[in-house]
């Protein structure tokens, strides 16, 4: 069964308390979906290890319930 946008984004958050999360549906098929996430806890990480700490938030679920998401993540930009 598919993820909702609303289950991603709760998975990042409960790992990543402080991110702003924009969850896109890209095919409007619960199956395709891209994620935009800052969050400090990326800081002096590099794309990959980003990426990693996603994929460990949501639990497994890569490949299963969550077939395709693209990810764009970042660190908060600071003055801001």
């Amino acid at each position: 069964m598919p993820m909702s946008a609303k289950e991603i984004e709760d998975l990042i958050l409960k790992a990543f308390p402080d991110a702003i999360v924009k969850i896109d549906d890209l095919r409007g098929d619960g199956d395709h979906y891209a994620a935009y996430i800052e969050s400090k806890e990326f800081e002096n990480k590099s794309k990959v290890q980003q990426h990693q700490l996603v994929y460990r938030a949501l639990g497994g679920r890569m490949g299963n319930e969550l077939h395709a998401l693209a990810l764009n993540t970042s660190v908060p930009k600071t003055g801001e």
